[in-house]
């Protein structure tokens, strides 16, 4: 354009022309030298948010594992190889920076690089020598082969894996690049052979945010692949809950039956009930109350993220009586005795006594739990209704039928026999008593009067259970063989009710 047979004019005119689109270059060079530092602001900033973000998402990883541990555990260990891999491979990045800002330095009150005038790229120039890779060039490569194979190795072979190791292998694809010429360049001449140092920067701060991005998916693809496959069904167990743990014949019974598990490993900061933990499961342990429906309860306690959690649970259980004896009953020896308070005991399998309800003509509660008296009155049999509340509230009812019985009549004795023998001396000395034969209450006969017969002598009334001056003087007159009788016995009763008995009569043969 300056060259050829031009006049001086025009070969200034073509001069200041050139100048023009110098310039007109130049100073679209700085506005792409700008765009392209402000990129590498973008990237830093985002890099060290990246930081802070995938570190609490290590930290919320290695508590799961801490707290539930189980596949969580697995995990967090696969986030902390790729943490080790992406870091050394993050730092050795950040040496090649320094490289490349070699001789640039920062405006020492904004800190802000010099964008405009880092136009030059000789600082990496040792990457490359002619059309291959110098030492340090083989270097970078090297270090990014080990990388992917780092990360590799890491990760392993799971599936949810997958995609983010072809992502990394597609980024840092070290392969010759085609250029607009169609020939094969060198992967880093491609991407940093003559650019300006700014795009280098910008270059390899995009390599840190590839980085920091595999390390945050790594992370959250072990913290949702652990969530899952502990939330995987295949790791709950069906369970058979039941409203209580013992049913009477015909009762409905009710419950649910629900999904759950337990984890050996689950840390609780306690557990409130009867028992203990054990392998993340509480075993009960505690004494059967009084017979009827019982109640048991309690909660798991436990601290997550940082707050107290409480967890409650109930249930009910019931207490049958403990079957250490047979029931043995005689079907025709269901006797009561009128005139004596005839003790009861009545009961309903399985039912507390506060639930069970007796009645008869004559019964009244004793005080004791299912203790009864029973009086009979007239009548040679009473029937005893018996009624018990259910758990569920149903009503049942049974009854029986006992005989009424007069009571026995007592014996009389003379010296505790009936048919006595001896001297007429010990006679004069014996003791007229009564007892109510093969009766098992409790009762207490005194004689209060007899007669008492001397053959050849007058009948003689005394007062009391001994003979008196008058039976003495006649049983004196007694002769050896003769009978002595005592008759017309007379005594009070303590334990049953008052009412006329007559005494027997008894003997004694004078030797």
């Amino acid at each position: 354009m300056a060259g050829g047979k031009l006049t001086p004019r025009q070969k200034m005119i073509n001069l200041m022309y050139l100048v023009f689109i110098a310039m007109l270059a130049m100073n679209m060079s700085k506005e792409v030298l700008s765009a392209f530092g402000l990129m590498n602001e973008k990237f830093e900033g985002a890099n060290n948010s990246s930081a802070t973000t995938n570190e609490e998402m290590l930290k919320s990883l290695d508590k799961k594992a801490a707290e539930s541990k189980g596949d969580f555990i697995a995990a967090a260990e696969s986030a902390h190889k790729i943490q080790g891999v992406t870091k050394g491979f993050y730092d050795y990045i950040e040496t090649l920076k320094k490289q490349v800002l070699e001789g640039v330095e920062a405006d020492p009150e904004t800190g802000k690089l010099p964008y405009e005038s880092m136009d030059k790229g000789e600082s990496i120039d040792n990457w490359f020598t002619g059309e291959g890779y110098t030492a340090k060039g083989n270097e970078i490569i090297s270090k990014i082969e080990k990388f992917k194979a780092d990360v590799k190795a890491a990760l392993g072979t799971n599936i949810k894996y997958a995609p983010l190791i072809a992502e990394i292998n597609k980024k840092f694809d070290v392969s010759d690049v085609a250029n607009k010429e169609g020939l094969k360049d060198k992967y880093l001449a491609y991407h940093f052979k003559g650019f300006p140092a700014v795009a280098s920067l910008a270059k390899l701060s995009a390599w840190q945010n590839d980085v920091k991005k595999l390390e945050a998916d790594a992370y959250s693809v072990a913290l949702g692949k652990a969530a899952v496959s502990e939330a995987s069904y295949s790791k709950f167990q069906a369970i058979v809950v039941l409203d209580k743990n013992a049913y009477f014949q015909g009762e409905n019974v009710t419950g649910k039956v629900v999904l759950g598990k337990y984890d050996p490993n689950a840390q609780f900061s306690g557990f409130k009930g009867p028992g203990k933990l054990v392998n993340g499961q509480a075993i009960l342990s505690t004494t059967a109350g009084a017979v009827g429906e019982q109640t048991i309860g309690g909660s798991f306690n436990f601290m997550e993220d940082g707050k107290p959690i409480t967890l409650p649970f109930k249930g009910s259980y019931v207490v049958v009586p403990r079957p250490n004896s047979a029931t043995i009953s005689a079907d025709k020896m269901n006797v009561v005795y009128r005139g004596v308070p005839n003790p009861m005991t009545i009961s309903f399998a399985g039912v507390g006594s506060d639930k069970v309800r007796a009645s008869a003509p004559g019964m009244s509660a004793a005080g004791g739990a299912g203790k009864y008296v029973l009086r009979p009155g007239t009548g040679s049999e009473v029937m005893i209704n018996v009624s018990a509340t259910l758990p569920d509230g149903k009503v049942v009812s049974d009854k029986k039928a006992f005989r009424i019985k007069g009571l026995p009549a007592p014996t009389g004795k003379i010296r505790g026999e009936v048919n006595a023998k001896g001297q007429k001396s010990n006679l004069e000395t014996c003791t007229v008593s009564a007892v109510m034969e093969d009766f098992d209450f409790p009762v207490t006969v005194n004689v209060t009067q007899f007669n008492i017969k001397v053959p050849g002598q007058p009948t003689i009334v005394v007062s009391g259970n001994k003979m008196d001056s008058r039976a003495r003087a006649a049983i004196q007159k007694a002769q050896r063989g003769d009978m002595v009788v005592i008759s017309e016995i007379k005594a009070s009763f303590v334990g049953i009710d008052q009412v006329t008995k007559r005494v027997s009569t008894c003997t004694y043969e004078v030797q």
